[in-house]
């Protein structure tokens, strides 16, 4: 059965935040930590997961990524509060 993630990234000092959304979460954590692709996260170094939500259809992960992507910051802040305080960097739990 797949399963698809919207996840929060951030870098070290949690000043920069980035959501995605892919079908193997643990995959896609990787290439941003090794920085496979060029791009934003690789540029700023964001590579801390801090949040991450599981859904069952791809559509429904899409939706929930835009949802997140269209809120400010402080939201953003406080949906990765709610299941991880202290940003803690969750892919290495």
């Amino acid at each position: 059965m797949k399963q698809y993630y919207v996840y929060i990234l951030t870098n070290k000092g949690n000043t920069v935040l980035y959501t995605g959304v892919t079908n193997n979460l643990q995959r896609r954590i990787s290439e941003h930590k090794n920085k496979i692709t060029p791009g934003f996260t690789a540029a700023y170094n964001v590579n801390k997961l801090v949040y991450y939500a599981v859904f069952p259809m791809a559509e429904e992960a899409i939706v929930a990524e835009k949802k997140i992507k269209g809120g400010s910051r402080k939201k953003k802040i406080l949906l990765i509060q709610e299941i991880n305080p202290e940003f803690k960097d969750l892919s290495e739990v």
